[in-house]
C-alpha cells in the first residue's frame, strides 16, 4: 500500500516551486549590496542593506518592518502578528551584515555579483547570513498559502543585526533598549548550519566565552641575567609557570570553582552525538593538526561541543630578536580565552581566574588582568516542545531522521536567552563547505528551498503543539 500523501507538505510544495525563480531573484538583488560592516567605507551600503530588507518585509506581508538604530550599524525588525491571540510569539534573529570579499581573496568570480553553477549560488552572503534569513519570507507565505490562513499561527518577529561580523558591538544594549518589543516564548537563530548534505541536523546549543589579558610586571626594567639571576623573580618565568598549571594531568582546567554549577551531558545526549558519521582523521586533516587532545573521559566532539575549555591565545615576555641577550625580562603577558557550556557564569569564572592568578604568582611579580566582553552559554533541552516542533517541521521538510549538533563556538544568541529569557533553538541548512568568510562562498539551492519548507510546517506545529506557551 502507497504511503498516504500530506496535503499540507504538497501544497508547500507547490507554492515553493511556482515562486522558486521570483524569491532567488530577490536574493539575488540583496546579495549585490556589499554590507560589509567592518569596513567603514561600506558604512552607507550597509544601511542600504537595512533599508532593502525593511522594504521587502513589508512587501512579504509584515504589517510592521522598522530599520533600528544603533551606536554603529542598523538593524531590521519586523513583527507580524497572528489573529489567534493566544498563538505563542517567536523571534526569528539572523544578520545582513557579510564578510569583506574582494575578487583578489581568490574569488572566480565577482564576490557582490551572484552567479548560480549548477545547483549552488555564489555570493559573499549566500550562507552567512543572508539566505539564510532570507528563506523565512518564502516560507511565511508558504505556510499561509498551505493553511488559508490570513495571518501567521504564531506572533511572528524578526531581528536581523548589521553588526555580526563585526563582534555584534552594540547587539546587547539594542536587545536590552527594546526589550518589551522583542518579547517572545521562544528565539530561533537562522545563523548556523547542519552536520553535511546528507545528514540534516538541529544545533541544539552554543558555548559561551569569557577571554582576559594578564600583564606581570617584575623589574623596573630589563636587568643583567648574570648580575641578578637567581635572585629576584622572573616574569617571563612565572608565565610559563601559569600555562603549565593551568590543566592538570588529565587536560582538566585546574582553577578551583571552574566547573561549577555545569550541566553534564546526559547518556541520551552522549549517544546521539555518537550517532553522528563522524570522522576524526578527516576532522584532524580539517583541523590541521596531528593527533587529538583534550579532557580525558570525553570524546572529541564531546569535547568541542559540551565540555568547558581554557586556552592560550598568547603568550610573550623578554628579548624576541636574532641571538641572545642575557636578561631578565621586566614584563610578560598572556592571553587566555575560556569557553564555556550550560550553567557556568562568566562573572562567576572571571572571579576565580582572578582569585587563581593571584595566588599562583610569587611575590615579587606585579599583575594586572583585563577581561572582554563575556558571551554567556545557551542550551535547549531535547524535551522543549519548541524543539521538538522544529525537528518535525525539519523532517518533514528533509523526509529523514534529524539528529542533533551543538556549536563550539559562541555568539550574540546567548544575548538573546539572557535577556528575554526565553529559549533559544538553531535553524540552519548551511554545510561546512559552503565556506563562511572564505572565497566563492555558496549555497546549496536544495538546501536553502528545505529551509524554506521548514518555516512553512513550524509556524503551525508551533501553535498546535505549544498552546500553553503564552
Amino acid at each position: 500500500m502507497s504511503k498516504p500523501v500530506d496535503s499540507a507538505v504538497s501544497a508547500v510544495r507547490t507554492y515553493i516551486r511556482h515562486h522558486r525563480e521570483a524569491f532567488l531573484d530577490d536574493l539575488a538583488e540583496w546579495l549585490r549590496i556589499p554590507s560589509v560592516s567592518a569596513q567603514p567605507d561600506h558604512a552607507g551600503d550597509v544601511r542600504r542593506s537595512a533599508d532593502w530588507l525593511a522594504a521587502k518585509l513589508k512587501e512579504t506581508g509584515f504589517p510592521v518592518a522598522e530599520v533600528w538604530e544603533t551606536a554603529g550599524a542598523p538593524a531590521v525588525y519586523a513583527e507580524w502578528p497572528s489573529d489567534d491571540a493566544g498563538a505563542p510569539t517567536v523571534l526569528v534573529y539572523g544578520h545582513h551584515d557579510v564578510q569583506p570579499a574582494a575578487r583578489e581573496d581568490g574569488w572566480d568570480t565577482d564576490p557582490f555579483e551572484p552567479v548560480v553553477c549548477g545547483n549552488r549560488l555564489h555570493a559573499r552572503g549566500a550562507a552567512d547570513d543572508k539566505g539564510q534569513v532570507f528563506f523565512h519570507t518564502l516560507g511565511v507565505r508558504a505556510h499561509l498559502a498551505a493553511t488559508g490562513r490570513a495571518t501567521p499561527a504564531v506572533h511572528l518577529k524578526l531581528l536581523i543585526e548589521g553588526e555580526e561580523e563585526s563582534g555584534s558591538p552594540h547587539f546587547r544594549a539594542l536587545v536590552e533598549e527594546h526589550a518589551d518589543r522583542l518579547a517572545a516564548d521562544a528565539v530561533i537563530v537562522s545563523d548556523t548550519g547542519m552536520w553535511s548534505e546528507t545528514t540534516p541536523t538541529v544545533c541544539t546549543g552554543m558555548r559561551g566565552l569569557a577571554d582576559c589579558e594578564i600583564q606581570l610586571h617584575g623589574p623596573d626594567q630589563d636587568i643583567h641575567s648574570g648580575s641578578f639571576g637567581g635572585a629576584v623573580p622572573n616574569p617571563a618565568t612565572a608565565a610559563a609557570r601559569l600555562v603549565a598549571a593551568l590543566h592538570d594531568d588529565h587536560a582538566r582546567v585546574a582553577i578551583p570553582g571552574f566547573y561549577d554549577g555545569i550541566k553534564e551531558l546526559t547518556p541520551r545526549e552522549r549517544e546521539l552525538f555518537a550517532e553522528l558519521p563522524f570522522d576524526e582523521e578527516q576532522w584532524l586533516r580539517t583541523a590541521k593538526s596531528y593527533a587529538t587532545h583534550g579532557e580525558a573521559g570525553h570524546t572529541t566532539l564531546e569535547r568541542i561541543w559540551a565540555r568547558p575549555t581554557a586556552e592560550v591565545n598568547g603568550i610573550g615576555g623578554g628579548y624576541q630578536g636574532p641571538g641572545g641577550k642575557t636578561i631578565i625580562p621586566s614584563s610578560a603577558m598572556l592571553k587566555l580565552s575560556f569557553r564555556l557550556v550550560a550553567g557556568q557564569d562568566p562573572g562567576h569564572i572571571e572571579k576565580a581566574v582572578r582569585a587563581w592568578v593571584a595566588e599562583q604568582l610569587p611575590a615579587g611579580i606585579r599583575h594586572e588582568i583585563t577581561f572582554g566582553g563575556a558571551t554567556r552559554p545557551c542550551l535547549t533541552p531535547l524535551d522543549h516542545p519548541a524543539l521538538q516542533s522544529l525537528v518535525r517541521a525539519m523532517g518533514r521538510a528533509f523526509g529523514q531522521e534529524i539528529l542533533f549538533t551543538r556549536e563550539g563556538g559562541s555568539g550574540p544568541a546567548a544575548d538573546l536567552q539572557d535577556v528575554l529569557a526565553a529559549p533559544v533553538l538553531f535553524l540552519g541548512i548551511s554545510v561546512p563547505s559552503d565556506g563562511w568568510h572564505a572565497p566563492n562562498e555558496k549555497v546549496e539551492l536544495d538546501l536553502l528551498l528545505k529551509g524554506v519548507e521548514t518555516t512553512a510546517y513550524l509556524w503551525a506545529d508551533l501553535a498546535e503543539n505549544w498552546r500553553d506557551a503564552g
